[in-house]
């Protein structure tokens, strides 16, 4: 019984997933090719933050009570695109850092395996490729 309430909340969420225009924004941003955006996606908070108080608002003057299932959906895309953007940031800096350390790591690589090979007192002019 557990096994099927297990999958059927999973099969659930993914393919809930799938179609939500928030996540598929956000999973887009957490790619490394994304990352970059992180920052700027938090701008997308100010829409959802205004039509949350759009929605609260029509409730309060009369609206219908579903309008504030509504409102927080819309506050909660809010908040998740304001997490985005220093989570994105952080995730971007370790990615770089990890990338120069790399770099680092093979130029010197590169280094001890060059020194050993061709020894001349002449200084030789050559592009190496990376």
């Amino acid at each position: 019984m557990f096994g099927l309430i297990l999958g059927l909340t999973a099969r659930t969420h993914y393919s809930l997933r799938r179609f939500m225009p928030t996540n598929l924004v956000l999973d887009a941003i957490h790619t490394r090719r994304g990352l970059k955006w992180g920052m700027p996606s938090m701008l997308l908070a100010v829409p959802y933050a205004l039509a949350t108080v759009a929605c609260v608002g029509l409730t309060e003057s009369g609206g219908s009570g579903w309008l504030n299932m509504l409102a927080l959906l819309f506050a909660w895309n809010s908040l998740k695109f304001l997490v985005a953007g220093p989570v994105t940031l952080i995730g971007l800096c370790r990615v770089r850092r990890r990338e120069a350390s790399a770099r680092r790591f093979n130029t010197l690589l590169q280094g001890r395996n060059d020194v050993g090979l061709d020894r001349s007192d002449e200084p030789s002019f050559s592009s190496k490729s990376s």
